[in-house]
């Protein structure tokens, strides 16, 4: 019994409690202690052996290298998935990073182009003294109007309730 147990034991605590059900009945409990608060309960699930003795002594041995064995699996499976998962959020955060630079990036570049310097397209000036072309020929000045900034702690946001 306790050669099948050596696997499990290995990484963490187990209790084991032997219970007499009746006459001829006995109950064993193997209970795996959790190795860490945020450990997954399904790595503390406990195995319950009802039987006589003879049956104990016989079968248990058997189950227990059967439980230890799926108990190991699932530790590794658990261990495996989280891993994948920790990957595959760093990849998209990467991933993230990447375009809101480009994103970043793209504006700048059309404002550096636009500022580089076209002096062929005229400039409005804030009283609007310079005239804009349309299809239909020349139009009037338009008047300039400046926008409206708030003062010291104002807002322009109004929220209603």
């Amino acid at each position: 019994m306790f050669v099948e147990l050596m696997p499990l034991l290995a990484g963490r605590t187990v209790m084991i409690t032997v219970v007499r059900e009746d006459e001829k009945m006995l109950r064993v409990n193997v209970i795996p202690k959790k190795v860490k608060e945020d450990e997954n309960p399904a790595l503390t699930t406990p195995l319950s052996y009802t039987g006589t003795p003879e049956e104990l002594d016989a079968e248990l041995g058997k189950h227990l290298a059967s439980y230890v064995e799926c108990h190991t699996q699932l530790g590794s499976t658990l261990a495996q998935a989280k891993a994948e998962m920790e990957a595959a959020a760093k990849a998209a955060q990467e991933e993230a990073r990447k375009k809101s630079a480009e994103r970043n990036k793209k504006p700048t570049e059309k404002t550096a182009a636009a500022a580089g310097g076209n002096s062929a397209t005229p400039t409005q000036s804030q009283d609007g003294a310079v005239g804009s072309n349309t299809l239909f020929g020349n139009s009037p000045p338009a008047e300039f109007v400046a926008p409206t900034k708030p003062t010291g702690g104002e807002s322009t946001c109004k929220l209603a309730l």
